[in-house]
């Protein structure tokens, strides 16, 4: 589960019995406690999931954008090599500008 980083999953702690002795812990009181953890490790679970989902999302997004000013840098390195120094040029550097500020901040 997770990678072998969390060892028990809440069936596990729910289905553990412990030996009882004369002297032992008194078996509701370990039963109200494990009630506890197992509901902490479902939450846990839950949190943990949609982390993930909205790390893969948001990785999603970056690739994106950096492919999209990838694109748009070859593209204004095209145009200057052809010669062609128009006021399309700097639209596009306003442009690469505008998407590097976007993807920047995402990332903090």
């Amino acid at each position: 589960m997770f990678n072998g980083k969390i060892s028990l999953s809440p069936e596990e702690i729910y289905e553990k019995e412990f030996k009882v002795d004369a002297r032992g812990y008194r078996p509701q009181e370990v039963d109200n406690f494990l009630d506890e953890v197992i509901k902490d490790y479902s939450s846990f679970i839950k949190i943990i999931s949609g982390k993930d989902k909205e790390l893969s999302s948001l990785t999603q997004e970056n690739n994106d954008l950096r492919n999209r000013i990838r694109n748009l840098e070859e593209r204004l390195e095209a145009e200057v090599e052809s010669g062609s120094e128009s006021g399309s040029n700097v639209d596009l550097l306003r442009r690469i500008s505008q998407l590097e500020k976007i993807v920047y901040t995402r990332l903090k």
